[in-house]
């Protein structure tokens, strides 16, 4: 049952908006910095161990019962750029109906009142999981999967990549993806007893410059 919640909640089908953000990879292909599957695999893999670690470890964190409201500032102060921070509480809006929706919850119920502009999305994620019965370790795998999953999926629309080739870089990435989600339980289980500074806070400053940027562009496909 466990593993079946998993798969479901990381499928890219669940309604939680995803789709119509990048990670940044909108922004990285007008700049030239992705072209093809090789540089789609180095985009993915600087994400994965930036961004996408603090988002799997705040996400372990939230599905381990820290305070939601404590993540939440923690998740503020490891994403600089404004642009993103919008983009993160959109996100988190859209997972938190659809968590509402599949698993109704008291402790979603009360996220949603605590935030009704929408908390970030892997504070949400984590305590979405927690009410599907998951745990932080699935927590902290969903979220670092769908950092690089979203701009694999994107760079197909952008580029008309291959899918089969996206897929090839995901799966390549898998071994990666492993290390960055135990590290970031690691660091939850820290953050239990030390404080939400215990969770990592990697930073990919070129991410938060190009998400300012393309914020302001007037014709963009993706929101994000």
């Amino acid at each position: 049952m466990t593993r079946a919640t998993l798969l479901v909640l990381a499928d890219g089908r669940f309604p939680a908006g995803g789709h119509a953000h990048s990670g940044g990879a909108e922004a990285a292909v007008r700049a030239g910095r992705i072209t093809g599957a090789a540089s789609l695999e180095d985009f993915c893999r600087g994400r994965l161990h930036t961004a996408g670690l603090v988002s799997a470890a705040l996400a372990a964190a939230a599905a381990a019962g820290l305070d939601p409201v404590e993540l939440d500032a923690a998740a503020d102060a490891r994403t600089p750029s404004p642009a993103l921070r919008t983009a993160a509480r959109r996100l988190g809006r859209q997972l938190l109906r659809a968590g509402r929706a599949t698993w109704p919850s008291p402790e979603l119920d009360a996220l949603a009142a605590r935030f009704p502009k929408g908390a970030h999305q892997p504070v949400v994620l984590g305590t979405v999981a927690r009410a599907a019965g998951l745990d932080a370790p699935d927590a902290a795998y969903c979220a670092a999967y769908e950092g690089v999953s979203g701009a694999a999926t994107a760079v197909v629309r952008l580029l008309s990549l291959d899918p089969f080739e996206a897929t090839a870089v995901l799966a390549r990435l898998a071994p990666e993806l492993d290390r960055v989600a135990d590290r970031a339980v690691e660091a939850a289980r820290r953050a239990a007893d030390e404080g939400v500074d215990a969770l990592p806070a990697a930073s990919a400053p070129l991410l938060e410059i190009a998400a300012e940027a393309h914020a302001a562009w007037p014709v963009r496909l993706f929101a994000s």
